[in-house]
């Protein structure tokens, strides 16, 4: 959009009140922006995508093309949700691409994390080019780019696939109508847009996915690993009244292996890593104080029924100095 600085002055978005304000200062704005041509948005699933396909919905309707990519790198069940929400109820102009085998090709071998997110995020564009090319009319790309981004991008603290400019060959047009606002205020704006609660509150989720969370270069083994174990710490974390408590929680697993012993043999495989997080602008964090017990049962749950793991770590490190993300 025009302004591409948060004024210091600008009253923080906390009520449905304030929401409604942004919403049509945005819809204004993206109708004028738009007029009558086609955009173009990357529709993860997360809250911020979310946000913003429900505000172009609201402004633009079946001039929105939503492209759900499904890059190998998302959480257990999330493509089938995302299908489900948006195509099936939602009534959203949605286009479903199976981009696995093409991902996690071009990031065999790359362990340097930045360069990670660099090639997913630019594999995402490349996705969407082809996308384009398929349709008449696509003159935007919309980002769910928030505020945060921003801040650490230009401090240098982690490149953001979403935060970034397009390619000099791409004649697309940004669209970010949430790039001013913190992620507590996307969430309030996407209560009032009518967003269903376990979308609105749902867990952050980085751009590059399970990329970023599979540590080192990329393998499906360890890949699969961190899938099965997220599904797990997040199925207890609901059942023991966690889930809505903790702004974030998830595992993360690293490029090496220890020795363990299973059934009484030899095992030489992968630990798992837990991070459970509060924070309200994610500039900062603080641990959460996981029961013991709690611990121990979900790292007997994963040590049991995930492959390729023996030990199972809790990082107590808050922001700073840690990062939420481990990449």
């Amino acid at each position: 959009m025009a302004n591409d600085r948060r004024p210091d002055d600008m009253v923080r978005i906390t009520t449905n009140e304030l929401a409604d304000a942004f919403i049509e200062e945005q819809i204004t704005a993206l109708r004028e922006q738009i007029g009558s041509k086609k955009v173009l948005l990357a529709l993860s699933g997360g809250v911020d995508s979310s946000v913003v396909a429900a505000m172009l919905i609201r402004a633009v309707g079946q001039q929105l093309v939503c492209v759900h990519v499904n890059h190998g790198l998302l959480r257990k069940g999330e493509p089938e949700q995302v299908i489900e929400v948006f195509r099936n109820q939602m009534k959203a102009n949605l286009v479903y691409v199976d981009a696995t085998d093409r991902l996690l090709d071009k990031l065999a071998g790359v362990t340097d994390p930045e360069q990670k997110r660099k090639s997913i995020g630019g594999e995402f564009i490349e996705v969407f080019a082809e996308e384009a090319r398929k349709l008449e009319g696509i003159e935007f790309l919309a980002q769910g780019t928030i505020w945060t981004d921003i801040l650490e991008r230009e401090k240098g603290i982690k490149a953001h696939h979403n935060a970034g400019g397009l390619p000099e060959d791409m004649k697309f047009e940004l669209v970010e109508p949430i790039k001013l606002l913190f992620k507590d205020e996307v969430r309030v704006v996407g209560k009032a847009l009518g967003l269903p609660d376990n979308m609105v509150y749902r867990q952050p989720f980085p751009g590059p996915g399970l990329g970023v969370r599979c540590l080192g270069a990329i393998t499906r083994d360890r890949l699969e690993a961190v899938r099965e174990s997220d599904t797990i710490l997040r199925e207890e974390f609901a059942k023991n009244g966690l889930e809505g408590k903790v702004w974030q929680y998830f595992t993360a697993v690293p490029d090496f292996r220890s020795v363990g012993v299973k059934d009484g043999k030899r095992t030489f495989a992968y630990p798992v890593i837990i991070r459970a997080v509060n924070t309200k602008d994610a500039m900062t964090a603080t641990v959460e104080n996981v029961p013991f017990e709690l611990l121990q049962h979900i790292t007997a749950r994963i040590t049991a029924e995930v492959e390729n793991v023996n030990r199972v770590l809790f990082d107590l490190t808050p922001k700073p100095s840690a990062t939420i993300e481990w990449e």
